[in-house]
């Protein structure tokens, strides 16, 4: 069918391409189409039913331009009008010509009432001689991008068809234990669907054709975390055995005792520094689990073997917050500490970089940041960071590569633990600290604010504070937000008497610290702001959290928002105001009212958001499942991880072709 545009140019088409990440012939091959349609077959004007697309074939009588309502092109066709709102001359004369020389056109689209009767709006379409052959096969529809033609991509991908090898990288022997179809068989049927294919099984993904091709980007998946794992333990690393005179000192000088959880995960830790080879294991933890002092014990590790260690946050907030935290711990046995933040001079940078400990946010990356000795990264937070941050971060290296030690507050679900992260060593702190009381969520309807701001004058006239968290910091387009700034100054107006703030990502650092530290020592009762204070903010005597416009919030955000209060002695409400409610942001309140564990919640943020918006930028690169689905192909997923296992170590050849064909030359990222 031809397209109602004009070819693209060869360099243009090229960065199209690319931009879908299609580079080799074999990346065209495994770029499987989202749905299909019957061009195998004409219908007729009398079977047309609403909504649903149909191929129509008739003899082109005229075309001509309009020029009302708009411009626009109108070609006659026996009974029917094509009608074209976005078109080239060359396609007037195009039809122009098919009409005079009796040529036919077959046109695909949806059929509606218009002016002339039947008319189809820019229909795909094709000129035709009278008797020429249907196609032989359904016509596949790709993922695309802006710009780029379903014709050309579908030019491109049966081209690579016919040109590449379809051999199987499986043996018969594997094959047949998981009943797989031959992958030749299953591809080429996924791009030729021959007419009467069932398209439902192939539009629901249920084919066997499709079952193998989720087999096989399973198995690409976890044969190359296998690889990549081994190759991180080929390199070399330096040795911290963490049996040090400060880390001895720490513990003996800590104010509190250690969780089991965290005992465990720190053991986990000190093990993996032990041992000359890169440590790169992720430290999950709920919301204040207490996963800051197990990073302190790695960085002590890295200095008493005289290293250095590196830490880095996303936000200037928490990075500020982590360098007090550390400074109160460590300072007194004698650490140098420094925080690295985008604001100092080049040269203060560079003396920074100097420091034993360095904390600080995507400064540390920058190219005039060098570190001398780069024993151990922490990386906070690891989901907000790209993969390439993260990997710049361990390049800052000499001979040796630094251990590396994620950490993330919002836990990963079980069932993405196997195949996002098999490539990591994981250690999961599973319980709170004593003292740590549970939050009460509360519902409100934004008509009853009220009430919730009664409630505020109450808790800070006994001496407790207060948030009020917005969703945007400026006006909007969407008019209902209330936005931060507004209400900062509404609430001072409402709420006179009491000592309001705000804070937000756009004010300048030190104004920024300077709010936070007249929030921490208690001078500001309110604190107006955004979800900069979505992590790291700690203030014990906050015990009220008021969440605006909570519907526009993501589950995690809302988990973590709540998790800023309950870290005093008094009990702790976190208010959720709502305004209209979709069916998935009711969805999202109920999780989050009805459940306060941070490892179900993040479960069902999976299984409501999808795994490839839950992810971020972890799987930036080529490890996204595009075509399994973690929750309908479990059992298909624990097969290819079994296999796996054997053809890692069994053939590891024929392994490395399987994972060669899936990821090509695109595999820098499987560090990440």
């Amino acid at each position: 069918m031809k397209a109602a545009v004009a070819g693209l140019k060869p360099s243009l088409l090229e960065g199209k391409f690319q931009k879908l990440g299609l580079r080799r012939g074999f990346d065209f091959i495994l770029h499987l189409p989202l749905r299909y349609e019957d061009e195998t077959v004409l219908g007729s004007l009398d079977s047309a039913l609403p909504g649903v697309p149909l191929q129509i074939e008739a003899r082109v009588e005229k075309a001509q331009i309009a020029y009302r309502p708009r411009r626009q092109l109108v070609v006659h066709a026996e009974g029917m009008v094509l009608r074209f709102y976005n078109f080239y001359g060359s396609q007037l004369k195009q039809f122009q010509r098919a009409a005079e020389q009796g040529l036919r056109v077959r046109a695909f689209g949806e059929l509606r009432g218009g002016w002339f009767g039947a008319e189809m709006v820019h229909p795909r379409y094709r000129i035709v001689s009278e008797g020429e052959p249907l196609p032989d096969a359904l016509t596949p529809i790709y993922p695309t991008t802006a710009g780029l033609p379903q014709r050309e991509l579908r030019t491109r991908v049966l081209r690579a068809l016919d040109a590449e090898p379809l051999g199987d990288t499986l043996s018969d022997e594997l094959r047949k234990r998981y009943g797989l179809a031959p992958f030749g068989a299953s591809v080429s049927l996924l791009h030729r669907p021959p007419p009467g294919s069932d398209l439902g099984a192939l539009a629901g993904r249920s084919h066997a054709a499709w079952r193998r091709m989720k087999f096989d980007e399973v198995l690409a998946q976890q044969l190359s975390m296998r690889f990549a794992y081994r190759e991180r333990h080929s390199r070399r690393a330096p040795k911290l055995p963490g049996d040090g005179p400060l880390l001895k000192a720490f513990f003996e000088r800590l104010p509190f005792k250690l969780t089991r959880s965290q005992s465990l995960a720190a053991g986990d830790v000190l093990r993996d520094l032990a041992v000359p080879h890169p440590m790169q294991r992720l430290l999950q933890g709920d919301v204040g689990s207490g996963k800051t002092v197990v990073a302190a014990i790695a960085c002590l590790a890295a200095v008493d073997a005289g290293w250095q260690a590196a830490v880095m946050a996303p936000t200037e907030i928490l990075s500020e917050q982590h360098y007090r935290k550390f400074s109160e711990w460590l300072l007194p046995l004698g650490v140098r500490i420094a925080w690295l933040h985008g604001g100092l001079r080049k040269k203060e940078k560079l003396a920074a970089a100097e420091a034993q400990i360095v904390i600080g946010t995507h400064a540390l990356i920058e190219r005039d940041v060098e570190f001398k000795r780069l024993g151990l990264a922490v990386i906070d937070e690891q989901h907000r960071f790209g993969v390439e941050q993260r990997l710049k971060l361990g390049r800052k290296r000499a001979r040796t590569h630094p251990h590396q030690l994620m950490m993330s507050a919002t836990p990963i679900p079980r069932t993405l633990e196997m195949t996002a992260y098999g490539d990591l060593d994981l250690s999961s702190i599973t319980e709170l600290p004593p003292g740590r009381r549970p939050v009460s969520t509360r519902l409100f309807v934004a008509d009853r604010r009220s009430e919730v701001l009664d409630r505020i004058r109450a808790s800070c006239a006994e001496g407790q504070q207060a948030y009020w968290v917005c969703p945007v910091i400026e006006e909007s387009k969407d008019g209902d937000v209330q936005t931060a700034v507004d209400t900062y100054e509404k609430l001072r107006a409402e709420l006179s008497g009491l000592s309001v703030g705000l804070l937000h990502g756009r004010l300048p650092s030190d104004e920024k610290a300077k709010v936070m530290e007249g929030f921490a020592r208690g001078r500001t009762q309110l604190l107006v702001c955004t979800t900069v204070i979505e992590v790291g903010v700690d203030v014990p005597n906050a015990s009220l959290m008021v969440i605006e416009s909570a519907e526009r919030f993501g589950l995690a955000q809302l988990h973590q928002l709540r998790g800023r209060i309950g870290r005093g002695r008094r009990d702790s409400i976190c208010i959720l105001l709502y305004g209209e409610l979709t069916e998935t942001a009711r969805a999202r309140l109920k999780v989050i009212f009805e459940s306060s564990d941070g490892f179900k919640i993040a479960e069902r943020d999976l299984q409501i958001r999808g795994p490839g918006e839950f992810l971020g930028e972890r799987q930036s690169g080529q490890r996204v499942l595009r075509y399994a689905d973690v929750f309908k192909d479990t059992e298909l997923i624990q097969q290819a991880h079994e296999a796996a296992s054997t053809l890692a170590d069994s053939d590891p050849e024929r392994a490395r072709a399987h994972v060669e064909r899936w990821y090509g030359s695109k595999r820098g990222l499987l560090d990440a």
